[in-house]
């Protein structure tokens, strides 16, 4: 991965979205795909090129940890102290 460091909050609405580009109707021969989050002010792209595979699975892992790790802290919050 090419060095970028940045933070930004996400929300419950921040919008996921997956883009294929196959080697027609673009500029680049390659296929890659691009994985934008966020909702327009600041957004997040990830491209990832053939090979990268298993660098998105890790991440969707990672996600999917640190979700759980939300759910785990809002469980201990009482209720209406939120």
């Amino acid at each position: 991965m090419n060095m970028l460091t940045t933070t930004a909050h996400l929300r419950p609405d921040t919008e996921v979205v997956i883009r294929v580009f196959d080697g027609t109707g673009h500029a680049s021969a390659a296929p890659f795909v691009s994985l934008r989050i966020g909702n327009g002010d600041v957004d997040v792209v990830f491209l990832a090129d053939l090979g990268t595979a298993p660098a998105l699975r890790t991440l969707a892992m990672a996600a999917e940890k640190a979700a759980t790790v939300l759910d785990e802290l809002a469980g201990r919050i009482p209720e209406g102290a939120a």
